[in-house]
């Protein structure tokens, strides 16, 4: 009975997709998956490595989003384009945008979360790195190119800080315990 309502559910998340939107996705990798890894999953996406866009809920080892995608994203290492939402894992990146909530849990701390592109919301890690990061950083060292925010950690580097560039030689190029530029 069980399995039949699992299935049943499966069938009615995706009746209403079109023919590159799907409800689910299982993948070993992104070349050996249920769905085209070009295709929107919208739903759930179980992974050893998978690479779609999504506006999913996403479960695996090496999460990978392209485009522009959205949702909660868990695994050990994820990787996306443009995000909005949570990711959790031991390391996370992004390459665009990130709008959301980088980080991990309890069991799963994150080691690393890296931003190349606009940071929108809460990183929270060992190390956090962001080129341009607008909101709350907590980690043992903290880095961005330009901050409009708050960092806290015990190491904390905002470049675009006037103080590092009023007195270079009176002062180091990072704060301890708290930093802050708006």
């Amino acid at each position: 009975m069980k399995k039949l309502f699992i299935l049943t559910a499966l069938v009615v998340s995706t009746a209403g997709l079109s023919a590159e939107e799907h409800g689910f996705q299982a993948s070993l990798t992104p070349d050996i998956a249920v769905q085209p890894k070009t295709d929107q999953i919208n739903g759930l996406a179980l992974s050893i490595w998978g690479e779609n866009p999504q506006s999913a809920l996403a479960l695996g080892f090496v999460n990978g989003s392209t485009g522009n995608s959205s949702g909660f994203t868990w695994s050990f290492y994820n990787y996306a384009d443009s995000y909005t939402g949570v990711a959790w894992g031991l390391a996370n990146y992004s390459k665009t945008s990130f709008v959301g909530w980088q980080g991990g849990i309890f069991f799963m701390p994150c080691l690393v979360n890296v931003s190349q592109g606009t940071f929108t919301g809460f990183q929270e890690g060992i190390v956090n790195v962001a080129q341009e990061f607008h909101g709350f950083q907590l980690a043992v060292v903290n880095y961005t190119e330009n901050l409009h925010g708050v960092q806290i950690g015990l190491v904390n580097i905002a470049l675009n800080n006037p103080w590092f560039h009023d007195f270079p030689d009176k002062l180091a190029t990072g704060f301890p315990i708290v930093n802050w530029s708006f």
